[in-house]
C-alpha cells in the first residue's frame, strides 16, 4: 500500500479543473453546432410547411377538378336519358344511367293520365248540368249585356 497517495484539496481542485478544461475544449463549438442545428430544424420545418401548403392547394384543386368532371358526366347521362324518355332532365336526380332510367320510368308512370273507375255518365245528370250551365250563361249575358 505504498502506492496509495493522498491529495490535498488544492491538488484535487487542480486535477478536477484540468479535467473540466479538457472536456470543455472537446465541446468548445457545441453552442455553435447547437445553434446551427436549431436553425436547420427551423428551416426544415418552414420548408415542410411550405410543401404542405402547396400539397393542400394541389389536393383542393384536384378535388375541384374531380367534382367538375363528375358533374359534367352526370349532366350528360341525365340529358341522354331525358332525350330517350322525353322526361325533363331537371326531374332526374340519379347519378348514373340506370338510376336515371328507373326515375324516368317512375315519372312517366306517375304522369300517365288515369281514368276514374266507377264513374258512369248519367244521361239525366248530363241534361241537368247542361240546363244549369245554360241558365248560368243566360244570367251572365243579362248582367253583362251580351247575348241580345
Amino acid at each position: 500500500m505504498a502506492d496509495d497517495k493522498t491529495f490535498t484539496q488544492e491538488e484535487l481542485d487542480s486535477i478536477v479543473e484540468g479535467r473540466l478544461a479538457r472536456e470543455r475544449q472537446k465541446y468548445a463549438d457545441y453552442e455553435d453546432l447547437r445553434e446551427k442545428a436549431s436553425k436547420y430544424d427551423e428551416y426544415q420545418e418552414k420548408s415542410k410547411t411550405e410543401l404542405q401548403k402547396e400539397k393542400e392547394k394541389s389536393d383542393a384543386l384536384q378535388a375541384k377538378l374531380t367534382a367538375l368532371e363528375k358533374e359534367g358526366t352526370v349532366r350528360q347521362v341525365r340529358e341522354k336519358v331525358a332525350k330517350d324518355t322525353n322526361v325533363p332532365a331537371e326531374l332526374l336526380t340519379g347519378e348514373d344511367e340506370e338510376s336515371c332510367k328507373k326515375q324516368a320510368e317512375a315519372i312517366l308512370k306517375f304522369a300517365k293520365p288515369k281514368s276514374y273507375p266507377g264513374t258512369k255518365r248519367n244521361a239525366k245528370a248530363t241534361t241537368e248540368h247542361h240546363e244549369a250551365d245554360e241558365a248560368m250563361r243566360e244570367f251572365a249575358h243579362k248582367i253583362f249585356g251580351k247575348g241580345e
